[in-house]
């Protein structure tokens, strides 16, 4: 079964000089991969006619499906759909189903006090030489060519309405049009070592690995996720991944935080809800970001009950009860502060487990004592407080990052052994 291949070109010059970050490529290449399409080649074009069409053309040299995002709004920079129709050979013309949809949006949906614009009924405009497809979430719709054999797709760049002509339309089209293989893939996730000693310490092993399995080292954070992934006859794929990954999970068990592909917070999330249990935060230098990324996770308000940013010390006495003594004597980020922060929001917030930090995230702020980075973390119960004194040697947003995972992870392990 030959590979099906996809390139993905967003379109607009925001990408280019890093004012909007683009998600649709990585999350577009995520869903394809499991349909067992395979994307290999991104390109980024600005919003320019010929670099556009340049890239039409090297695209569809490389790849089966080309995928667009982006240029398809109502202002002048949108400039995507008349090249479309100037490169495919057509004409604009006006799609009646998408005028219909957009006239709805405008006097049931948005509601708008003035009339619509004639800007925005050319928004239903399509060329005569694509197929059309409904965008229900927006007024742009995507567009379906085809040319040498091969099939180009331009869809809106806003995520939510590219996601949406993705997952309504444009994968189980793909899926009927091709005969797709079967990839498989087996991930997990460790804690606290790095990368090069984690190679080496499963070199005989990835060596040994038979040819059509490939393994990924993907780092970030303090973690190293490590994937599997094969293609084929799925009942071969299976069974090998399984003997292949059950090797793997063994021989980094000592670092080994979960067996499959998800984040730390969902994990957590996970646990607090099988043990029936709620947590707190309360977050100094992090500024509520433990909370932010708790709470992304879709059911958190069946554990998670609240967080104290106490970001200046009067919060940290008189909302968490940590001792003025404690911060003249030693100070805001230290053991004593984090410890007592645990034992002042554990009550306030009546939860089982709290997690508390304190830190310098940076630029400035630090002392030949306590430098830039240094951080206090402590996680803990009603019984129990264990606290952490971490040195980080990045920039403040780094910091901040690897300051949560850092306390996700120990409470991770906390609610492992105090259980």
């Amino acid at each position: 079964m030959e590979k099906v291949t996809v390139s993905i070109i967003t379109i607009g010059d925001e990408l280019l000089i890093g004012q909007v970050v683009d998600t649709n490529s990585a999350w577009m290449a995520q869903q394809l991969n499991k349909a067992g399409l395979w994307v290999q080649h991104r390109a980024a074009v600005g919003d320019d006619e010929d670099d556009i069409w340049n890239a039409l053309d090297e695209e569809g040299k490389r790849s089966d499906i080309i995928l667009i995002t982006g240029g398809l709004g109502p202002t002048a920079d949108d400039i995507t759909k008349p090249l479309l129709c100037k490169y495919f050979g057509g004409k604009l013309v006006m799609h009646e189903p998408t005028l219909q949809h957009v006239t709805y949006l405008f006097e049931h949906i948005f509601k708008r006090p003035m009339p619509m614009l004639d800007r925005n009924r050319r928004q239903a405009e399509v060329p005569d030489v694509c197929t059309v497809l409904p965008n229900k979430l927006g007024t742009a719709p995507g567009m379906l060519f085809e040319k040498n054999g091969k099939i180009f797709i331009s869809m809106p760049g806003v995520p939510q309405e590219m996601k949406g002509i993705m997952t309504d339309v444009v994968l189980p089209l793909l899926k009927e049009r091709f005969k797709l293989p079967y990839i498989g893939h087996r991930t997990l996730i460790t804690f606290g070592v790095g990368e090069s000693m984690l190679a080496e310490q499963i070199k005989d092993w990835e060596e040994a690995l038979p040819p059509f399995i490939k393994l990924a080292y993907l780092p970030n954070y303090g973690m190293v996720r490590l994937r599997l992934t094969a293609s084929g006859e799925q009942n071969i794929i299976d069974k090998t991944l399984d003997e292949e990954f059950a090797k793997l999970k063994s021989l980094v068990k000592a670092v080994l935080v979960v067996d499959e592909d998800i984040t730390l917070e969902q994990l957590i999330g996970r646990l607090l809800k099988q043990r029936n249990k709620t947590l707190s935060t309360a977050e100094s230098c992090t500024g509520g970001y433990i909370a932010h990324l708790i709470t992304a996770v879709p059911g958190a308000s069946a554990y998670f009950k609240g967080s104290v940013v106490s970001y200046d010390n009067s919060i940290k006495q008189n909302v968490l009860h940590v001792k003025e003594d404690t911060l003249q004597s030693v100070g805001a980020v230290s053991e004593e502060t984090v410890r007592e922060m645990i034992k002042g929001v554990l009550p306030l917030m009546q939860t089982d487990y709290a997690v508390a930090v304190s830190g310098i995230m940076g630029p400035d702020g630090g002392t030949p004592e306590k430098p830039v980075g240094t951080v206090w973390i402590a996680v803990g119960n009603s019984e129990k407080t264990e606290a952490k004194k971490l040195q980080f040697r990045f920039d403040r947003a780094k910091n901040i990052e690897l300051t949560a995972m850092n306390a996700l992870n120990m409470l991770r392990i906390f609610i492992l052994e105090n259980s």
